[in-house]
């Protein structure tokens, strides 16, 4: 089972418009709400994808009670953990023009060390063959509060794969994590530098291994083997603010089934499936014909 951890978990709004206009009022076509978090969205794919999936994060107030209920409704199983403050809302507005989407993130409530710990001992570790971490942090959690959770898994035998950025990513690394980030995030983490470089550097403090996504560049993997970038295989228009997690799900499926898995046929899978995912209109959901459409045609170097 993949266990996906959302410690900001949130009720994801969608709006779609007819074309955003800065300071203008607008008619929303069509709106969706269901859970949401970067975790959310990881069970979502690996479900689809066939996976055994447990959804593992916090709830507060009204807002956390409509999150557990469409999960619930979604066929998710999920195991919360009660918080005093009220669950965040995201906000994507969805410009009908060109399909781009204006994303609005709410820092999400403040967490409790009380809180942290009832989370921690709550971690149904023995029905877990891989602990798949993402998105932010809350207000109130230390920065390696997943580099914990990821040295507790180690004690179970449990793999972990973290996709986080900042210290975070740093400290997930040293905690000898699968981890996962874009471009952006691990240029913050570490400074100026190649994706490829940057990668090897996450490995070499420690990471099993490193996926980063590189936009149009494709994606770069590392390991202690060697370092892999595989190239899109066309461009897609669409909402992307799920293809990152499509990239971590299939990477926590690759991990869960081999420790070390074949980084060429990851790559392949998980740029195939973030592509896939850019053209459904919410996070969470990929073009599974897509998918199985451009799998054996990306290229790897």
């Amino acid at each position: 089972m993949i266990g996906t951890v959302t410690l900001n978990l949130a009720l994801d709004v969608t709006y779609e418009v007819d074309q955003v206009v800065l300071g203008g009022s607008h008619r929303v076509d069509a709106i969706r709400q269901r859970a949401g978090g970067k975790g959310v969205n990881v069970a979502r794919v690996a479900s689809t994808l066939g996976h055994q999936v447990l959804v593992l994060g916090f709830v507060g107030g009204v807002t956390g009670e409509l999150v557990a209920e469409e999960l619930f409704d979604a066929g998710l199983t999920a195991l919360l953990t009660p918080i005093a403050g009220e669950t965040r809302r995201t906000v994507a507005i969805v410009n009908g023009a060109d399909g781009d989407a204006t994303i609005f993130n709410e820092a999400g409530p403040s967490v409790t060390s009380d809180e942290w710990r009832a989370f921690l001992d709550r971690m149904p570790w023995g029905r877990l063959g891989v602990l798949a971490c993402s998105g932010s942090l809350p207000p109130g959690l230390p920065a390696d509060a997943y580099a914990e959770l990821a040295v507790r898994a180690r004690h179970h035998d449990v793999l972990t794969v973290i996709d986080t950025g900042g210290d975070a990513l740093t400290a997930a690394a040293k905690a000898g994590a699968v981890v996962r980030s874009n471009a952006a995030e691990l240029r913050d983490a570490l400074g100026d530098t190649t994706v490829e470089e940057g990668a090897r550097q996450l490995v070499q403090l420690g990471a099993t291994a490193a996926v980063i996504t590189d936009g149009s560049r494709g994606m770069v993997a590392a390991s202690h083997k060697g370092v892999w970038r595989a190239l899109p295989v066309e461009k897609v228009s669409g909402n992307p603010t799920g293809a990152g997690d499509a990239c971590t799900a299939v990477v926590a499926a690759a991990v869960a089934e081999a420790p070390e898995p074949d980084w060429t046929v990851v790559l392949k899978s998980a740029v195939a499936a973030s592509a896939a995912a850019v053209l459904t209109p919410v996070a969470g959901d990929i073009d599974l014909g897509a998918y199985r459409r451009w799998q054996p045609q990306v290229a790897v170097n």
